[in-house]
C-alpha cells in the first residue's frame, strides 16, 4: 500500500470526474468505490470515496459536499516527453469548462490545478548556464509550453 494517498474532495459530479481522469490518463485503474446509503448526507447510491491510480500513484475522491473548494495551492505535476505529449495532456485537461492559466498550468472542468510541462525542463535549467534567466523569461512568456521555445533559450538563440 502506498504510504501517501491524495485525496481530492468534490460536490457531486464524482463518477463524471472519476470517468474523465481515467479516460486521459492511459496508465490509469479504478480500484474501489463506496457509495451513500440510506439516512447518509448525500443521495443513497451516490459515489462516497472513490480510489484509482494514474501511473501507479493512488488517489482517493471524496463526495463531500460544498465545504470546501478546490486551489491552485496545490497541483499535479504532468512530466511529458515530448510536445505531443504536452498537447495531448494540454488539449484534454482543459476540454469541456477546463481553463487555461500561464506557465504550464490548468485548471480541468472539476477545478483540479495540473502543471503540464517538459521532463527536461528542470535540465534545461540547470544546464544552461547565464541563459537560464531567459529560460525563464521564455517560461514566463507562455501559457501551454513550448519545447522548442524553451530549447532555443537555453542555448541563447
Amino acid at each position: 500500500m502506498q504510504k501517501l494517498t491524495p485525496c481530492l474532495w468534490f460536490n457531486g459530479r464524482v463518477e463524471e470526474a472519476l470517468e474523465f481522469y481515467t479516460s486521459i490518463f492511459k496508465n490509469s485503474k479504478v480500484n474501489d468505490i463506496s457509495r451513500y446509503g440510506k439516512n447518509m448526507p448525500m443521495p443513497a447510491g451516490s459515489i462516497l470515496t472513490a480510489t484509482f491510480d494514474i501511473e501507479g500513484q493512488a488517489f482517493m475522491m471524496l463526495n463531500g459536499g460544498p465545504q470546501f473548494k478546490h486551489s491552485e495551492a496545490i497541483s499535479f505535476v504532468i512530466n511529458c516527453k515530448d510536445q505531443e505529449e504536452i498537447d495531448y495532456y494540454w488539449d484534454n485537461l482543459t476540454a469541456n469548462g477546463g481553463s487555461e492559466s500561464v506557465c504550464g498550468w490548468l485548471v480541468d472542468p472539476y477545478g483540479i490545478s495540473w502543471q503540464v510541462v517538459p521532463e527536461e525542463f528542470d535540465q534545461l535549467i540547470k544546464n544552461s548556464g547565464s541563459n537560464a534567466d531567459k529560460v525563464m523569461q521564455a517560461l514566463m512568456q507562455m501559457i501551454k509550453l513550448d519545447i522548442n521555445k524553451l530549447r532555443a533559450a537555453a542555448t541563447g538563440e
